[in-house]
């Protein structure tokens, strides 16, 4: 029978089999002292989860806001004396 409910120490030494068991069956809880703390998926449950478009580095620098560079004040802070 798969398992779907780890203690974080098992799951600790049996990563490899944690993940195999995502891969295969679905979401994989993690608990402490009885508690959910974290859930393990797969990297496709992930994406369809996650539900953000896929696009490069470039178009999403592009995408943000417009920004100007403002000019530098050049004045100078004090007087030099040489």
């Amino acid at each position: 029978m798969p398992k779907s409910q780890w203690q974080v120490q098992e799951a600790k030494g049996r990563f490899s089999e944690v993940i195999a068991e995502a891969q295969r069956a679905g979401p994989q809880s993690i608990t402490k002292h009885g508690r959910e703390v974290a859930v393990v998926i797969s990297s496709a449950d992930f994406e369809r989860l996650s539900d953000r478009p896929k696009s490069s580095l470039v178009d999403f620098l592009r995408s943000g806001p417009e920004f100007q560079i403002p000019d530098r004040d050049r004045t100078p802070v004090r007087e030099i004396d040489f």
